[in-house]
């Protein structure tokens, strides 16, 4: 199962695995978006992809959702790909922010991973991969919230990789840096319009930090995460490996 899969990483994310030969299911909060992303997936000989719409926003109705959707045997991967919360200093963040912030990330997160346990522990053979951010290794200015929550997904993930390895399941995350996703053009544009000048200029002043010079394609990090939920990956667990064009290597 892939979260968050209509657009971005987490688009190239289902159409990697689909590519790799997986029955992927996609789940979002719009239905026109679900339904789209099902069509149009890689299809393979007798796999039929499928899409749940909920609003990750709630995590109770979403976790729901995926538990009233759950084939037999349950899911042998889970890509949990939650949207960023909304930026701002972190000393200006009510307290509310902070745990809605959490909410669709560890509190869902962690619903998701004990409905999918179970038949990957059965089967001695699972892949749990979070879509998270540089954040976890480095806090990114004036994105307080986010930092906050990403930082409790990384000490969350690492004590389930030593939980669950034994039962035969990785868990890591792929930490996207500057990737080139809406979510980035809006960042730019509110950079642009806050510093008075272009979003060229600040696209460029941002890839002046990456060593590579460019922005990551989203289907970059699809390539990592497909090779993580594959057989050939079983030894990697714990782990959270960037994908940002050596930004955080030159900071």
């Amino acid at each position: 199962m892939v979260g968050g899969a209509t657009q971005g990483i987490g688009l190239a994310c289902a159409t990697a695995l689909a590519q790799a030969g997986y029955r992927v299911t996609v789940m979002a909060r719009r239905d026109d978006a679900v339904a789209r992303v099902v069509d149009e997936l890689p299809p393979a000989e007798g796999v039929h992809h499928e899409g749940i719409v909920s609003d990750f926003s709630d995590w109770q109705a979403t976790a729901q959702a995926a538990a009233s959707h759950m084939p037999d045997g349950g899911w042998d991967v889970l890509v949990h790909n939650a949207g960023g919360p909304p930026p701002g200093p972190l000393a200006d963040a009510d307290p509310d922010d902070i745990l809605a912030g959490m909410g669709p990330h560890v509190l869902l997160g962690q619903a998701l991973v004990q409905l999918v346990r179970p038949g990957m522990a059965a089967r001695g053979w699972g892949r749990i991969v979070n879509i998270v951010s540089t954040s976890v290794v480095m806090p990114i200015k004036g994105l307080g919230v986010s930092n906050t929550v990403r930082g409790a997904i990384g000490n969350w993930s690492r004590t389930l990789a030593a939980e669950l390895g034994p039962e035969g399941i990785t868990v890591n995350n792929v930490l996207p840096g500057f990737t080139d996703t809406a979510r980035l053009a809006s960042i730019l544009e509110r950079r642009a319009a806050a510093n008075g000048t272009s979003v060229a200029h600040e696209a460029e002043q941002i890839c002046s930090t990456i060593p590579v010079r460019r922005f990551a394609k989203p289907e970059e990090t699809a390539a990592l995460v497909a090779f993580l939920c594959s057989d050939a990956a079983g030894s990697i667990n714990g782990t959270s490996i960037p994908v940002d064009g050596g930004r955080l290597a030159a900071q």
